[in-house]
């Protein structure tokens, strides 16, 4: 299993990015899982539904098959949240895990920057960073640029420089969600 994120402040377009890149990641015949953190409250299920009922009942996981997925829902109520390492080992084997969030983890990281949204890049001060996708020019951030529009030259990029898992969980702090910065 190989690891790379998409980092960048919230707005910029990271999920799009990575509607657009996962068909071409399919494409080249890869089996592509993603973790995506959220500084927000997250919740699939919704008041009245039996699982929804069994989960405020006490559940401390619970599992929710249909015929065309199934979700592993745990509550972490008092818990910490857990760690990208033990997140990674909650997947099943795939080709790349793609990680959307997490962006002071120490693993390869592109970021998408667009400077009409007035924020500053998140690279020098955040680590792995290894290029700015963008829909401008950034030659000043000493970093490779890569246009938003080029899909194939960016799920190639990804490819190329994504890290293994064995890499990611030996070099990562193992700081809880909670002391990072998500994005």
């Amino acid at each position: 299993m190989r690891v790379f994120g998409i980092a960048g402040h919230s707005g910029m377009g990271k999920t799009t990015l990575l509607e657009r890149i996962l068909p071409e990641l399919k494409a080249r015949a890869l089996t592509v899982s993603l973790i995506k953190h959220s500084h927000k409250d997250l919740d699939i299920d919704r008041p009245g539904k039996d699982s929804y009922r069994l989960r405020e009942a006490g559940c401390q996981e619970l599992l929710l098959m249909g015929r065309s997925r199934w979700a592993l829902m745990h509550e972490m109520r008092e818990e910490i949240e857990p760690s990208l390492s033990h997140m990674l080992s909650k997947l099943q084997a795939c080709d790349l895990v793609l990680i959307e969030g997490f962006k002071q983890g120490n693993f390869p990281k592109l970021e998408v920057w667009r400077a009409e949204l007035g924020k500053p890049p998140l690279w020098p001060s955040f680590p792995g960073i290894e290029a700015i996708a963008t829909d401008g020019a950034v030659a000043i951030f000493g970093k490779p640029a890569l246009a938003l529009s080029d899909i194939s030259g960016i799920a190639d990029f990804i490819y190329q420089h994504a890290a293994e898992s064995a890499d990611v969980l030996s070099t990562e702090a193992r700081y809880p969600c909670e002391q990072l910065s998500v994005a």
